[in-house]
């Protein structure tokens, strides 16, 4: 493996394939221009450190041979991360328990914040930096059995791809890109920072919690920024979030700062996440504060959260209160004291130390001359306590306390590779690792069942993508007393077993860039309240909506509905259309207003028929009286007393008894009054008859016994109708939903359509023979003719209940039941007074007429 990566390293410095051929050896013909740290060991664990933050490439002008790139922005922090690895390599070597009888030591690269540095330093770790290599059969160790980095996500994807086809181990400490979870792609590649995954689903913890569903989304233009942004979207979606606006951030294009400016204003969110490294956000925070731009919630991710390059007064009035999602912090002990130990050496491999030394004194090693002053000579012997800086500071290890564990994984999987008992080993043939002729791939394989807790109490272990297990800090930016911005941990968000990310926050110590100091709202939408529903407005992302109210019968009792929920079968939304009550029974009941109407004039009806019975019974030898059969009167006037009677009992609740007995009563009464009515008729026509000479015996066939017997007939009929209908099909009490869907309607179901119809036609039938003879002996002599008020009587009962019929029909609920009780009443009625008025005025006011002469007319 190695003669490859060394042949792919000559071919780049054009190597001749004559040479390699005639050597037998593989010449190095140069060196990359790279600024490390080094120190010898057993075994070498390689390094990517971003030291400084900008590469500088020499203009080309294809005349001679180009000058190598050199790095610019020295920054004191990222140099902490690479000599916290030296620090930790230190502290396992002096642990007698951990890799006992092997020294560790490193190579630490500067990968200038750029993919080729970076990829010129992991191909030089990989490769190695010998002058010859003649160790064609790839025995013995090779250069790194491992690399800490890269920490930006762009180079890690590179080196990985490459290294990863040779299994070299890649512990990252900082490249948060989720595609490198891909184990396909990266199968070498681990990490001690959780995935973009996680980060994302951490902030999207923090919208959820302060309810901000309208959020503006800006990212970098580069590996980590896009991959995350995809990331957040997905997330902001499952949880019912809406993306405002998601812009990509540029480098060094000020007209492209100028049109996010612009969007940003137009927008509606108050809320920004920005996912972005500290040099695509810069130029844009730059123009935030020119144009004076608040209002804004800003959501920082883990790349910027903490970086000193935002906490100064410049950016105080736009960026305190800022929440950001960091990485976890950590505490080692001893770091401190050892990064004051450092001194320089005059080892060319070291040279990263020489040009730490002259960044932080502000002096060189070699005379140079700046202007007109002469830059002071560094003696190496200056004193690091003094200083004050990002290097010195350690009160926030998160990078660094990152590095630690990175380092501390790949000692504790080289450990267990230790640690095999041959015979029983992993590899083929239960196989263990030779350490003297070390595979990379081979500690790839302890690599992935690495666990061990820290000194600081965190647990280190690797899920099957090589994640490691997700914890943040919830940061907030804080204005401090002496006008910059300190960064305050206000909560922290990490996985549950069964739970996914679970957010812890203390609410009362966070700031709030606002004037009541309270967390703004972002919605693109009022929540909508209960008993509503959200309907999404065409064209709009779904957090755009109406609310509309829900429909007759149906609720939602949550805020953000999407459906309203239909009652179950017997209930029925409420006024607020939040809960369903169970819909209102009704019946024409006694204490109902219609109800005690209807019941009034019952009573009165039974209390006039009464009254007339009275008057008949007091003159029952009076000729009026006495005229067509009395003992017809008296029946006609006690079923007129039924029919009366029979009303009450459709008014209140139904039961069983009462359906079955209403309409039996109903149907007797009737056809008993309707009875009476036509015998009347028959006799009135048969004492006519009887008054002439040729009919004298017209009364001998239709005689008391006769009229008796016609009664009891024709009403036997409709008891053996009403018998055999409730017998096959009672009618029941009925919980209508139909009639209307708010109310449960209470009636008597007819159980049979026939049985009814056979009732009311045997009634109408019988009315219509009456009122047939009657009317057709409207003509008789006024003397002793009662066919004209029979004739009356009958119009108005059969005129009552052909109205009755469609009336039924269209009336709904209870008003059918009274339309049925005003029908009874008015044929009843009806009957009463045509018939028994024209009598009880002559029997009350003019008795003189209540003679037989009189009635006779003789």
């Amino acid at each position: 493996m190695w003669i490859i990566l060394n042949i792919f390293l000559c071919l780049s410095k054009w190597i001749s394939a004559d040479s390699v051929l005639r050597l037998d050896t593989c010449q190095l013909q140069g060196h990359f221009m790279l600024n490390g740290v080094y120190k010898h060991g057993d075994v070498i664990l390689g390094g990517l450190f971003d030291v400084h933050l900008l590469t500088v490439f020499p203009q080309l002008s294809f005349r001679v041979q180009p000058k190598p790139p050199y790095c610019e922005k020295f920054s004191m922090e990222n140099f902490k991360s690479s000599q916290t690895m030296a620090f930790t390599i230190d502290e396992i070597n002096n642990n007698p328990n951990l890799l006992p009888n092997i020294t560790l030591g490193y190579h630490l690269y500067d990968n200038c914040v750029r993919l080729a540095m970076a990829f010129r330093a992991a191909m030089s770790l990989a490769s190695g930096t010998e002058e010859s290599f003649s160790n064609l059969n790839c025995t013995g160790p090779p250069p790194v059995i491992g690399i800490v980095g890269d920490p930006s996500s762009t180079p890690s994807i590179a080196i990985s791809s490459i290294l990863g086809l040779f299994h070299v181990p890649i512990v990252s400490h900082y490249a948060t890109c989720s595609c490198l979870s891909d184990k396909k792609k990266y199968p070498s590649f681990f990490r001690t920072i959780p995935s973009d995954a996680f980060q994302v689903q951490a902030m999207v913890q923090v919208l959820r919690h302060f309810g901000w569903t309208w959020v503006g989304l800006l990212y970098s233009d580069d590996d980590y920024g896009t991959y995350a942004a995809q990331s957040f979207q997905k997330e902001v979606q499952l949880f019912g979030g809406c993306i405002a606006f998601s812009t990509i951030l540029p480098q060094n294009n000020p007209r492209e700062i100028q049109n996010i400016m612009g969007v940003i204003r137009a927008s509606t969110a108050r809320v920004i996440v920005a996912i972005s490294t500290s040099s695509y956000l810069l130029p844009l925070m730059d123009e935030v504060v020119l144009q004076n731009l608040t209002g804004r919630q800003w959501i920082a991710s883990e790349a910027w959260a903490t970086t000193p390059a935002f906490r100064t007064p410049r950016f105080l009035t736009i960026l305190r209160g800022t929440i950001g999602i960091a990485i976890r912090r950590g505490e080692i002990q001893g770091l401190l004291e050892y990064l004051l130990r450092l001194r320089p050496s005059s080892d060319p491999r070291n040279n990263l130390v020489r040009i730490f030394w002259e960044n932080m004194f502000g002096c060189s090693f070699a005379s140079q001359t700046v202007g007109e002053q002469v830059k002071k000579l560094c003696t190496g012997q200056e004193d690091l306590s003094i200083t004050n800086t990002a290097y010195t500071d350690i009160s926030g290890l998160r990078g660094p306390y990152n590095v630690y564990k990175a380092v501390y994984a790949l000692a504790h999987a080289l450990h267990g590779l230790m640690q095999c008992e041959e015979g029983r080993g992993p590899f083929s043939g239960n196989s263990c690792a030779d350490i003297t002729n070390l595979k990379p791939w081979q500690l790839i394989h302890y690599l992935q069942k690495v666990n061990f807790i820290t000194g600081f109490g965190d647990r280190v272990s690797f899920d099957k993508n090589g994640d490691a297990l997700p914890i943040y800090d919830v940061m907030n930016w804080q204005p401090s007393s002496d006008g910059s911005i300190r960064v305050q941990t206000v909560g922290v968000v990490n996985k549950g077993v069964t739970s996914g990310m679970v957010l812890n926050l203390v609410e009362d110590a966070i700031y709030w860039n606002f004037e009541t100091k309270k967390p703004p709202q972002s919605m693109c939408s009022e929540s909508c309240p209960l008993g509503t529903r959200k309907a999404r407005r065409k064209g709009l992302p779904v957090c755009c909506y109406d609310c509309l109210p829900c429909g007759d019968g149906e609720i939602s009792n949550r805020t953000d509905a999407t459906e309203c929920l239909v009652c179950p079968y017997e209930f029925w939304s409420n006024k607020e259309k939040d809960y369903c009550v169970p819909k209102q029974v009704e019946f024409l009941s006694y204490e109902d207003p219609l109800g005690i109407s209807l019941t009034t004039a019952s009573l009165l009806g039974i209390c006039f028929c009464a009254l007339v019975m009275v008057i008949f019974s007091h003159h029952h030898n009076t000729p009026i009286v006495r005229a067509n059969n009395s003992e017809l009167s008296f029946l006609l006037l006690v079923s007129l007393k039924l029919c009366f009677l029979c009303v009450l009992l459709f008014i209140g609740q139904p039961q069983l008894w009462t359906c079955q007995l209403r309409y039996a009563v109903f149907g007797i009464s009737f056809v008993l009054s309707v009875c009476s009515i036509l015998v009347k008729t028959m006799v009135v026509i048969a004492v006519f008859k009887s008054s002439r000479p040729e009919g004298k015996d017209a009364m001998k066939w239709f005689g008391l016994l006769q009229q008796r017997c016609t009664i009891l007939v024709l009403t036997t009929i409709q008891v053996v109708i009403c018998t055999v209908w409730i017998s096959n099909a009672s009618p029941t009490p009925h919980k209508n939903h139909q009639y209307i869907r708010s109310k449960i309607v209470f009636e008597c179901a007819i159980g049979s359509v026939a049985g009814f119809s056979l009732l009311l036609g045997y009634i109408g039938l019988l009315a219509a023979i009456s009122f047939l003879l009657a009317f057709l002996a409207r003509n008789l002599p006024d003397n002793f003719n009662e066919a004209k008020f029979i004739t009356f009587s009958m119009l108005i009962f059969c005129a009552v209940w052909i109205a009755f019929v469609p009336a039924y029909v269209s009336s709904p609920g209870k008003y059918a039941v009274a339309v049925e009780i005003f029908a009874i009443l008015a044929s009843s009625f009806g009957l009463l007074m045509a018939i028994f008025t024209p009598k009880c005025y002559i029997i009350l006011l003019h008795p003189e007429r209540n003679t037989k002469k009189a009635i006779m007319g003789r």
